[in-house]
């Protein structure tokens, strides 16, 4: 055998056993007459000691050839080490070392194998088996791996069966852009690989499978924004004969008992918020509720003065930054600077100052006194000490534009505690969404979303206006979780597809084999889908999900260490019937 014990679990009660040992080589050290070398794999390190009063010379001549990365194999004794290192779990003992096999000799690595390592991004990628020796990418896929066996118990727990859906489907217009294989047996014709398993789950509903799960990669081919992956992981589940509420339950339920395995946290029932309140009080549909600075509207308050800027917005809208009067004019400045950037895209922004003696002093004094300012305070809640920011124009950006800044303010107050943890329901989201480029409806969550029963009359006169049977599960100001009550009968998705533009014969060639499927007796059903990836980094206290992907894509798409996607050759191209332009 290659070992009898890993480097990570001898301690002083093994000292005077025999022990086999296998790892790399993290670092040595040759005082000439003793080398110590720290030996390394996955559990841990175990520190190595070559005597040359004990150990054999050949053998200490090996181990002087030793470099970083070499892959060794090590028999000796357990012993008590003389100057102990507390901070190891191996920390008192250290291996007098007999008899020393070197299994593979490495190259100097490109960057130093350690937790602060001196290799920048684009090199660890290209050697990512490298990079994934480190405790930081190690630590992070053993923690994926504890979520996932977490999320199968649970589930499994509440009577969910884990089945597997196609990879080669069929490609559809709605979402975003598929990535599409050519079939080399069906000339002219392409698969597409799955952004999600949406019509799978519900044909299972069809089946009579009744709860459904699955850890499943999902492809979404999209110019890339940051932090985001062209292939990605749901937990995708789905559950027939059932209402918004149980969907809700079971999926709180499973957000809970994660908190509570994997960081120990108990969170008591979760807060839930329509989407018309989240985009009232916070400007976007995935509010972080960790702190406050709430949107407060000053239309009436601010409107109706000599300040023209105002008068002509849709929107005048603020918020009280906690403690910020304080801010020097050239701090504010800077937080105006920031507003106006194009990733942003304000025209300016006015401030005022709630003075600890409590007057207000702001920027545009000129045109409003004391009383209306004292207003301005009540409306965003601003105390004694706080700094009342506003901006105005157009409602839907500007209720964008200050949600941008109130993200920003929190992150320089340090308010985004990554150790504290504030999930979320957001219900009731309009079933549709206007498209001004395409001039037409397009469904806000997927085509298969029912509507409100009470809205359903107002598809005829109001479209925009109804409400949708969806739900998003918020965490931490991150949309982990997402789903619908589906529709489940063929009258009901059809007038849906009337709506989202498509003719009959586009729906039949698009989606007949549902629609067909509805007709042999489709159960009330429903589901949701977690990002899995996104979860993970949340629950491991990061902004980044790519330390939490064994092997990610870059910015541009690309796997720098395969080098792909990469050209094919004329024959294969030939044998798919493709020609290129």
């Amino acid at each position: 055998m290659y070992r009898s014990h890993n480097c990570g679990e001898l301690n002083a009660s093994h000292i005077n056993q025999e022990v086999t040992l296998a790892g790399w080589v993290q670092k040595s050290r040759n005082k000439g007459f003793l080398i110590w070398v720290d030996l390394r794999d996955r559990y841990g390190i175990t520190q190595l000691i070559f005597d040359e009063v004990r150990t054999q010379k050949e053998v200490i001549e090996k181990a002087a050839t030793l470099g970083r990365e070499f892959v060794i194999q090590v028999k000796g004794t357990v012993i008590e080490r003389e100057s102990k290192n507390p901070g190891m779990a191996t920390g008192d003992i250290e291996i007098l070392v007999n008899e020393l096999t070197i299994l593979n000799a490495a190259l100097t690595p490109p960057f130093s194998i350690e937790d602060e390592t001196d290799g920048g991004e684009d090199i660890r990628m290209k050697y990512r088996y490298l990079d994934i020796r480190r405790n930081p990418v190690k630590n992070s896929l053993l923690f994926r791996h504890t979520v996932a066996m977490e999320v199968r118990n649970y589930l499994s727990a509440q009577g969910f069966i884990e089945v597997e859906t196609p990879v080669l489907i069929k490609s559809t217009p709605e979402g975003a852009r598929d990535f599409v294989v050519p079939s080399r047996m069906n000339e002219g014709q392409f698969y597409a690989l799955p952004q999600s398993p949406q019509t799978f789950k519900q044909l299972l509903m069809v089946g009579g499978m009744d709860k459904y799960f699955q850890i499943v990669k999902c492809f979404r081919d999209e110019d890339l924004r940051a932090d985001r992956q062209p292939e990605f992981t749901q937990i995708d589940c789905e559950m027939a004969f059932v209402e918004q509420e149980d969907i809700i339950g079971v999926f709180e339920g499973l957000a809970s008992h994660l908190l509570k395995k994997v960081k120990g946290i108990d969170t008591g029932a979760f807060p839930r918020m329509t989407y018309d309140e989240a985009m009232k009080k916070y400007g976007n549909d995935k509010p972080d509720i960790r702190f406050g600075m709430e949107f407060g509207e000053l239309n009436e308050a601010a409107q109706h003065k000599d300040f023209a800027v105002f008068n002509t917005s849709e929107l005048v809208v603020g918020i009280a930054v906690p403690g910020a009067a304080t801010y020097t004019r050239k701090e504010i400045d800077g937080l105006i600077d920031w507003v106006k950037r194009p990733q942003v895209g304000a025209s300016g922004m006015v401030y005022a100052k709630y003075e600890a003696d409590g007057s207000i002093k702001s920027s545009v004094d000129k045109f409003y006194d004391q009383a209306d300012l004292q207003k301005w305070a009540e409306i965003t809640g601003a105390k004694p000490g706080d700094l009342i920011l506003v901006l105005s124009g157009d409602a839907h950006k500007t209720r964008t534009r200050l949600s941008a800044l109130r993200m920003e303010l929190a992150t320089r107050l340090g308010l985004r505690d990554p150790e504290v943890f504030a999930p979320l329901w957001v219900v009731d989201f309009p079933l549709l969404e206007w498209d001004e480029d395409s001039e037409r409806f397009h469904a806000m969550h997927h085509p298969f979303t029912s509507p409100k029963p009470e809205d359903m009359p107002l598809l005829e006169t109001n479209p925009g206006a109804v409400r949708a049977n969806a739900y998003d599960l918020v965490l931490n100001g991150n949309e982990i979780g997402g789903g619908s009550i589906r529709i489940h009968d063929k009258a009901t998705q059809s007038l849906m597809f009337k709506y989202l533009g498509f003719t009959e014969e586009q729906a039949k060639a698009q989606f007949g084999f549902l629609m067909d499927a509805f007709q042999f007796g489709a159960p009330p059903h429903g589901g949701l889908a977690f990002g899995f990836d996104r979860l993970v980094a949340i629950l491991g206290g990061q902004e980044t999900i790519r330390d939490f992907i064994a092997f990610p894509k870059n910015n541009s798409g690309r796997d720098v260490m395969i080098d792909a996607p990469s050209a094919i050759d004329n024959t294969q191209l030939d044998e798919l019937h493709i020609r290129l332009k």
